[in-house]
């Protein structure tokens, strides 16, 4: 992932305060890097996960997994398919981590574009 990319993110993040904003532009700009396919942030609901904001067209046999986590507690899950560095994963994932807290509850119903 190019450090491009992370800047833009940590731009979304410094000009928007709407968590949904914040998480549908983010993994816009995941999937603008040409090593990646799809991007998407799951929630946790309950004792699952709920996909939520998603872009790209997936390939799950590249997938990358990195959880989420505000104050210690696991609140999503940031999926990436293709190349990507699993530490600039990390990063993403602890900028983004305020938003998926309260990004949204879907309460089981599934989250719509």
């Amino acid at each position: 992932m190019s450090a491009g990319s992370i800047e833009a993110i940590e731009r979304l993040l410094a000009e928007s305060a709407d968590a949904d904003e914040v998480l549908r532009r983010t993994v816009e700009a995941l999937v603008a890097e040409p090593a990646i396919a799809w991007a998407g942030l799951a929630f946790v609901e309950g004792d699952t996960m709920t996909l939520g904001p998603a872009a790209g067209t997936a390939d799950e046999s590249r997938r990358t997994r990195v959880p989420v986590a505000f104050q210690a507690a696991v609140v999503g899950e940031l999926r990436v398919d293709g190349d990507v560095d699993r530490a600039s994963l990390e990063h993403v994932a602890s900028l983004i981590a305020p938003h998926v807290l309260i990004g949204w509850d879907t309460g089981g119903e599934g989250w719509e574009p």
